[in-house]
């Protein structure tokens, strides 16, 4: 029996499903490690030997491994196919055409597999121009989160053309099979996997590498998959020196977001800050806070402060390139349908109250007379507006949660808060070093927004003025709760 006849063995109950389905779309999902995509590269090969094999004995197919960056696509999908498959097939890299593989062995019933797997690297949603006129067999998407929906789309219209009838046979089977870490709760294909359901796609999870227990502490998972071709202590290891929120995505396989810049406010800690209040309601007879941050991104985040002395931001009011004499109507409208019989008060950034050359008008002007409250702040240093975000994030209110909760439905200050809203990294060898100032992202204005309403409402002062708060931290009282639970 020839090396790629052998006997395959999926190190895991996921595993085996995934390599067993013959749905049209496949897309696995796990932690590190679990050995997801080397059984990507496994099923490939198995579905090239499937595939009917024409008058002359030849089983013909053409895939394409895709990435979304090229470094990537060297370092890591071609590394792991060759590794795997190299020995089947010359690869040739260099030159006009994409780096390819040309696979050609033979089985035992005499019939010859002859098979292309093309490399491609798509980075941006307009590199879906490359997918256009592929005639393929398959598609492999690896770490398929990374990959932009609209070239998965194309793609998805490029299998099922090779082999046609003219080579003598059609498609055994054909699709597209994608492997990946855990999404975004906001991400496309936590969308597809977990609300839309598509019809012929396949969702498998496999558990993590780590669980948490009853305490809430992180631990091996010992049902982790493909755990037995693992270095000894490998999850155990892992989770030396990660933050809470890498652990949850890449260890144990959880939906969650990580950033790979330096956060601005380093204190938010998804689990503990986000909350999923499901039957809480802004109280009428206390006033909604708005914050605004403006500019051709405005934004508006809504706060309310609780009977314990916390604040709840529970909305959120976002718009691309849009000026304020456009935005302050539909805000109007959006507070009107969602928030009718309520009260505001409003607070903005101080730049928003001086006019431009193009109108006489301010943004804070503008607000007002869309009938929405909006006063300047006392200043728009970022000291001020960093302690306004960073004092209740690490303060414990007298309901013993943080003072400062986001619920789910703003969706976008949670990603800026959990490190959107960053300091990017500077490209230069040695030690991690970092720009001194934030990166204008579709997370700042959002999050910013959220620092000018605290900041507005007076938090954060004492930390300015050099004072020392009472209240307890969200660091002492975890360790208090930890503590009460042995």
């Amino acid at each position: 029996m020839s090396r790629h006849e052998v006997l395959i063995q999926p190190q895991g109950a996921v595993l085996q499903e995934y390599f067993d389905s013959d749905t049209t779309i496949q897309v696995i999902r796990g932690p590190l490690g679990s050995g997801k995509t080397i059984m990507s590269c496994i099923k490939i090969i198995e579905l090239m030997r499937k595939q009917e094999p024409n008058s002359d004995g030849a089983r013909l197919s053409r895939w394409v491994a895709v990435r979304n960056t090229y470094s990537e696509l060297f370092s890591t999908t071609i590394k792991d196919w060759l590794e795997c498959n190299g020995y089947l097939g010359e690869f040739k890299q260099g030159g006009k055409e994409p780096p390819t593989q040309r696979l050609k062995f033979k089985l035992l019933d005499g019939t010859t597999v002859e098979a292309e797997m093309i490399f491609v690297a798509f980075d941006r949603p307009d590199h879906v121009k490359k997918a256009r006129g592929l005639q393929l067999t398959g598609v492999w998407l690896n770490e398929m989160k990374e990959i932009p929906k609209p070239v998965v789309d194309m793609l998805d219209l490029r299998h099922g053309r090779y082999p046609s009838k003219k080579e003598g046979v059609v498609c055994t089977w054909h699709g597209m099979l994608g492997d990946t870490n855990a999404p975004d709760e906001d991400h496309w294909l936590y969308t597809l996997a977990e609300e839309d359901h598509p019809k012929d796609w396949a969702f498998f999870h496999q558990p993590g590498g780590v669980v948490k227990d009853e305490n809430g502490e992180w631990q091996v998972n010992p049902y982790a998959e493909n755990a037995d071709n693992l270095p000894v202590n490998y999850y155990l290891r892992g989770m030396q020196g990660k933050s809470e929120d890498w652990i949850k995505v890449n260890l144990g396989n959880e939906y969650g977001f990580v950033s790979d810049g330096k956060p601005v406010h380093p204190r938010y800690i998804d689990s503990t800050h986000c909350i999923n209040l499901a039957s809480w309601v802004p109280a009428k007879q206390v006033p909604i806070i708005l914050g605004f941050d403006f500019g051709r991104t405005p934004a508006c985040a809504f706060l309310q402060k609780t009977s314990t002395g916390g604040w709840i931001c529970f909305d959120e009011f976002i718009c691309e390139n849009m000026s304020a004499l456009t935005f302050a109507p539909e805000l109007a409208k959006y507070l009107k349908t969602e928030y009718f019989g309520h009260t505001f008060r409003g607070w903005g950034d101080p730049s928003g109250d001086a006019g431009n050359q193009s109108t006489d008008r301010t943004p804070i002007q503008i607000i007002r007379a869309a009938g929405i409250p909006c006063s300047p702040t006392g200043s728009n240093k970022s000291l001020l507006r960093r302690a306004a975000v960073e004092v209740p994030l690490t303060e414990v209110g007298m309901d013993g949660r943080a003072r400062l909760i986001i619920l789910p439905k703003a969706k976008t200050i949670r990603k800026g808060l959990a490190g959107g809203f960053c300091y990017k990294r500077v490209l230069v060898s040695g030690e991690p070093r970092y720009h001194d100032e934030p990166d204008k992202n579709s997370y700042s204005h959002p999050v910013e927004a959220l620092e000018y309403g605290l900041q507005g409402e007076g938090e954060g002062r004492q930390v300015v003025a050099g004072k020392n708060t009472r209240r307890p931290t969200v660091k002492t009282a975890m360790k208090t709760k930890r503590k009460q639970r042995r």
